[in-house]
């Protein structure tokens, strides 16, 4: 795999506050906002998903992809991966095993919906709702685990600081500690680069959990069941169907995660003391 550079994640645009009331200090200039572009994934040559995403970490975002889309299961059947810049975008030049390349090709022939929320390459509602592995990883974490990686999440948000406009996701051990973060305008693209970051460094994903910035869908549910992680944590609520999928698969979901409660949705497995 080819180590790869990335745009800058944010840039200036020039602004003109506007005060609802009273006078609200000096005009600003300019603010940051993040980048989104176009990332074109291209398997052997043929073009699989085009998504928008901020083009940081690519690197990362292509090996957590190919993974929680079970394009692959292991970081060794990527033969090749390379980032190239085009008008307006990026393109995510892939080549993969022969175990693996067969597979994404026949997908990415069948393939009549491009999103972000998990149904590349999907044609039937029965594709769509297909069991999950279950999640067969345990932890032992409590209450006090979940409050130190939620209070320590914003010191590792970086683009989130200057910009105020992304999603973070965050791999954290069983007593809270934050060990990788990653962002990006679309929250599954940053569980995505943080699950490639795990896979990059050799870290399983099932020796700890995961905290999202972020709403909890569906999508956010399947990608943490498919890496064998054993518990996934929101500061936001969960959909209905992210709980069912969450219960089927056995992994432990956590939402509406605040610096004095949380929610225990789902816990069949007992990760939490």
């Amino acid at each position: 795999m080819r180590a790869m550079t990335s745009d800058p994640a944010h840039r200036a645009v020039a602004v003109r506050r506007l005060a609802f009331g009273d006078p609200c200090g000096e005009d600003s200039p300019s603010r940051p906002v993040p980048i989104e572009a176009p990332v074109s994934i291209e398997i052997d040559g043929t073009g699989y998903v085009v998504m928008m995403a901020t083009p940081a970490d690519l690197d990362d975002y292509a090996l957590g992809f190919l993974l929680t889309e079970g394009l692959v299961e292991r970081p060794d059947q990527i033969h090749d991966l390379f980032a190239q810049p085009v008008d307006g975008g990026w393109v995510l030049r892939i080549t993969l095993a022969d175990e693996c390349a067969d597979a994404a090709r026949a997908r990415a022939r069948r393939r009549v919906a491009e999103s972000g929320c998990g149904l590349c390459g999907i044609e039937t509602m029965q594709q769509a709702l297909r069991p999950l592995p279950p999640v067969s990883a345990r932890i032992a974490t409590d209450a006090a685990a979940i409050a130190r990686a939620l209070a320590g999440l914003w010191a590792h948000q970086k683009l989130g600081q200057i910009t105020g406009a992304v999603h973070a996701a965050a791999f954290c051990t069983p007593d809270g500690e934050i060990l990788h973060v990653r962002e990006d305008v679309g929250r599954h693209n940053a569980l995505d680069k943080v699950f490639g970051a795990l896979a990059g460094r050799g870290i399983s994903p099932s020796s700890g959990f995961v905290l999202l910035s972020a709403r909890c869908g569906y999508e956010l549910v399947e990608k943490t069941a498919r890496m064998n992680c054993p518990m996934l944590v929101s500061i936001s609520a969960p959909t209905s169907l992210a709980v069912e999928r969450a219960m089927a698969a056995g992994l432990t979901l956590v939402s509406l995660a605040r610096p004095d409660s949380a929610l225990v949705v789902c816990d069949t497995a007992g990760n939490i003391r």
